[in-house]
């Protein structure tokens, strides 16, 4: 048994001494073989190229890929001559230019033309060999197969691919989904002006917040503006829960603090069977009235745990309406509804909104109701269409800042200060 000494190197570290000479001299020549063999049967390709790229010498694992002999190569072929047209102009332009500045470069992704003028995807790494003088005498490259890490690639490609497929597919899915739980336009009332916007947080989930404007008798409309807790499928049936619900109810009673409480009955009684679903919502009813001194308006809003309505009034003057002690609907059995009762009068403009717009997120936080009312102070007087195209530009302004959906419902009272000509 040969015995392995704990130092040295060569042939002496495999265990021939110096008095072995006749092994040492066998085993010298094997490892030169294998160096010889090394190089020609990689598993990557080796080419060495003259400074003005005509191709020196190139190893049999390259000369397989390509499908060449090696006679056709040596001495008679440049390495640019096996790029495909685009690689040899990025050689051209980018990559001997770069290799000549800083002496090597690696890793650059190029197509190779075989012999039966099919493409090899190829990584390819090149050193340029220096003299003793520091001359660079030639340049040698290693060049990887990438066929399997281009399969990869194209593979990778396909599959992120229709993946956009199926979200763009899931986005025009809600957006349908989206449009069936809002009205498609909003019923025009004779004597007002009224506008509603839904700004969407993103379009790859459904939201649920809701409004809606609906004629109840001559001269009576009712009007709700809610926001559903969560996203998604669940939100879009409790949405439609909600919305058709208080349409009903409104029809059968004039008391909207009794449509509030039949809609959280309901909601209660869903929530009992094991489906926890709870929103908040403010709904209103308006009746106008004409005389000789001008169109009249008279507002109650019920509040069921809503932000407060805005009411920006024709002198230029805003305040929040506010309606406290109201309770979440469908949550208790008997959740307390907040009221508030006054005229719109000439020139006024009642603003609905859901907490999208106050929950933005600004750089110095949460926007906030504080913020919301300065933004309505500066805007008052205005219609009902200037005030939505204006809080709907303040959204667009917040850009990823919106973080949650936002209903805006407007309904404005036409004034001497305001003709109907300017309103939209």
């Amino acid at each position: 048994m040969m015995m392995c000494r704990a130092g040295g190197s060569g042939p002496e570290r495999a265990g021939f001494g110096p008095d072995d000479p006749e092994q040492r001299a066998e085993f010298t020549a094997l490892l030169e073989d294998d160096v010889e063999d090394l190089y020609e049967n990689a598993p990557c390709g080796y080419l060495s190229t003259l400074l003005d790229g005509r191709i020196a010498k190139i190893n049999s694992t390259l000369l397989g890929w390509l499908g060449y002999r090696r006679e056709d190569l040596v001495g008679r072929r440049h390495f640019s001559d096996l790029l495909t047209v685009g690689g040899r102009l990025y050689h051209e332009t980018h990559f001997a230019p770069l290799l000549r500045m800083q002496g090597q470069i690696s890793g650059i992704a190029l197509e190779l033309r075989t012999a039966d003028s099919s493409r090899l995807p190829v990584l390819v790494t090149s050193t340029v060999k220096t003299g003793t003088d520091g001359e660079p005498m030639l340049i040698r490259t290693t060049v990887f197969d990438a066929r399997e890490r281009r399969a990869y690639e194209t593979e990778l490609l396909r599959a992120r691919r229709e993946v956009e497929r199926d979200r763009e597919r899931l986005q025009r899915l809600n957006e349908t989904l989206q449009r069936t739980l809002l009205p498609a336009a909003l019923e025009q009332v004779p004597g007002a002006d009224v506008a509603a916007h839904y700004h969407p947080a993103s379009p790859d989930e459904v939201g649920g917040d809701f409004y809606d404007l609906f004629p109840i008798s001559p001269g009576t409309w009712g009007f709700f503006l809610g926001d559903v807790c969560g996203k998604g499928a669940v939100a879009a049936t409790i949405t439609s829960l909600a919305r058709y619900t208080l349409r009903a109810a409104a029809v059968y009673d004039s008391d909207p603090t009794a449509v509030l409480r039949h809609l959280n009955t309901t909601m209660v009684r869903d929530h009992r069977r094991g489906h926890p679903r709870f929103c908040t919502v403010i709904y209103g009813r308006l009746t106008l009235t004409g005389s000789a001194a001008g169109p009249r308006a008279t507002v109650t809003l019920a509040s069921g745990g809503h932000p407060p309505a805005l009411l920006l009034r024709a002198d230029g003057t805003a305040d929040y309406l506010h309606t406290p002690g109201g309770q979440l609907v469908g949550v208790f059995p008997d959740a307390a509804v907040a009221t508030v009762t006054f005229d719109l009068e000439p020139g006024a403009t009642l603003l609905l909104y859901t907490d999208g717009l106050t929950e933005a997120r600004t750089a110095a936080g949460f926007y906030g109701e504080s913020a919301l009312l300065d933004f309505a102070r500066d805007l008052a007087p205005a219609s009902a269409g200037d005030t939505v195209s204006a809080v709907t530009a303040l959204l667009d302004s917040f850009g990823p800042g919106v973080t949650d959906d936002t209903a805006l419902l407007a309904l404005h009272l036409p004034g001497p200060e305001h003709p109907r000509d300017r309103l939209e």
